[in-house]
């Protein structure tokens, strides 16, 4: 096998919650710290090289609860020191800066290695996501000052250009790491062409994934994979298998799918350990 185009290996970011995914929608998705843990824990076996985490209260709903987060994080690390883990710092549900920060003030084992960071406002189907620049510049600073990589989210290439914009403040660091999120309905649709723009966009040297909204998953993730980049895949963004929606998926019909792809072109998966190296992440204290 081969590694991707820009000569480095097939990076999976896999998102197996998120904040939208309900047991009434399906009863797929994992909600507990136990069944997050378990459920990625049994995803490193499609190869995945980091992942992204939501937490969930005792109501099945988001939180920022840090203590809910480090359960999770302890749970994985316990087992396996070396996954790349990243938390999320959304502002969907909660803007005020303290509850998004909260995760981040993590200490020693249960410290996350990365921390999304949305690069502007938007809208979603029936809720915006607030993430002022204040709020942005804020979140990035206790990153940097954290030693946590921030996971940049990026739904168009204006919020490429406000990455480009914070590195200029010296509020983000190289290597970059973009999540290139395409298909939602007030954002960057998913064609190739916008993430070819996307992609002409991104600073030198930066690495990045692609994920789509719903049935645009599937398509933004050969995408990525044909152009070089990696795969943001799991049931955060798509809880169907087929686009007719006649098949509810699991993460790990979403992980086998990828997987197949990835096969079929020959891509190397990249190590958690590959990933550390390429983003500059230290190890654990744990390990």
């Amino acid at each position: 096998m081969r590694p991707n185009k820009i000569g480095h290996k097939f990076i999976v970011n896999f998102t197996p919650t998120g904040m939208i995914p309900t047991r009434e929608m399906t009863p797929h998705v994992p909600l507990t710290p136990k069944e997050i843990v378990a459920e990625v824990l049994a995803a490193r076996e499609y190869g995945i090289s980091m992942v992204h985490l939501h937490a969930r209260g005792p109501d099945g709903q988001p939180t920022p609860d840090k203590n809910i987060y480090r359960e999770i994080i302890d749970g994985v690390r316990d087992i396996d020191s070396e996954l790349v883990i990243c938390v999320s710092t959304s502002g969907r549900n909660w803007p005020e800066f303290e509850k998004r920060a909260e995760c981040l003030m993590l200490e020693g084992d249960s410290k996350p290695d990365m921390a999304s960071l949305t690069l502007s406002s938007l809208n979603f189907n029936t809720q915006a996501s607030i993430n002022s620049p204040q709020t942005i510049q804020m979140l990035a600073q206790t990153m940097l000052e954290r030693g946590i990589k921030p996971e940049l989210e990026a739904f168009d290439i204006g919020m490429i250009n406000y990455a480009k914009y914070l590195l200029s403040k010296n509020l983000l660091q190289p290597p970059l790491y973009f999540n290139l999120i395409l298909g939602n309905i007030a954002c960057a649709q998913a064609s190739i062409l916008n993430l070819g723009v996307m992609l002409q966009e991104l600073p030198e040297g930066a690495f990045w994934s692609a994920g789509g909204v719903g049935d645009a998953q599937l398509k933004m993730n050969a995408n990525a994979m044909i152009n070089g980049g990696g795969a943001r895949v799991g049931l955060e963004d798509n809880i169907w298998l087929t686009s007719k929606r006649d098949k509810l998926a699991t993460n790990f019909d979403l992980l086998r799918r990828v997987q197949t792809i990835a096969q079929a072109l020959e891509l190397e998966y990249a190590t958690p350990a590959d990933v550390r190296g390429y983003l500059n992440l230290h190890r654990t204290a744990h390990a």
